[in-house]
Order: structure tokens, then sequence, then C-alpha cells
């Protein structure tokens, strides 16, 4: 029971995490005013992406039941 919640609750603040990052590279890059600026976003959204799956399965390899 503890571990579905702390999976479920782990898991969409990563997915947010994930996607207003990628929500606002969008941006940036169709604004065209910085480029730097949306490519570092989008570099940051790529490593949340890495962060959010190596923390999923290690919390599925771990609380499997």
């Amino acid at each position: 029971m503890f571990s579905e919640i702390v999976i479920k609750i782990l898991s969409f603040i990563l997915l947010a995490g994930v996607a207003i990052v990628l929500i606002l590279g969008i941006k940036t890059l169709f604004k065209g005013e910085d480029k730097k600026y949306s490519n570092k976003l989008m570099q940051l959204r790529v490593l949340l992406q890495f962060v959010a799956i190596i923390v999923l399965i290690c919390l599925a390899y771990f609380f499997k039941g």
C-alpha cells in the first residue's frame, strides 16, 4: 500500500518536471528569442527523462510485489 502511493507520487512529480521543462523549451524555441536557452532547456529535459527512468526502474525493482 505505502509503496504504491510512493511510486505514484514520485512518478507524477517526475512526469510534471519533465513536462514543465519540455513546455518551456518548446515555448522558447518557437519565440525564437534565445536559442541557447532553448537548447539548454532541451538538454535539461533529456537529463530529467534519464533520471526519471532510472528512479522508476529502481522503485520497480525495490518495491516489486
